[in-house]
């Protein structure tokens, strides 16, 4: 039997300005801000744009991946 990832329940459109921790941060980036939904044509939301509070660097990826509670953390921690 496979074992599913942890994951945490996500209403999407609370994301906005919702704050991240990154359980692996990168070049000092560990906490970040949901600063932008991303939609498609009919207006479903696909991709959160997050920035980094200290570097202010942006990335974007599918919502989703902020349901995967081995990369990312609700809440700055």
């Amino acid at each position: 039997m496979v074992a599913t990832p942890p994951h945490h329940r996500l209403n999407p459109a609370k994301l906005p300005l919702s704050k991240w921790t990154a359980v692996h941060p990168r070049d000092r980036e560990k906490h970040f801000l949901v600063v932008e939904l991303l939609r498609d044509e009919d207006d479903h939301i696909v991709a959160v744009e997050l920035q980094a509070v200290l570097s202010r660097h942006s990335r974007r990826l599918p919502w989703r991946a902020l349901q995967d509670a081995r990369h990312w953390r609700m809440g700055w921690q």
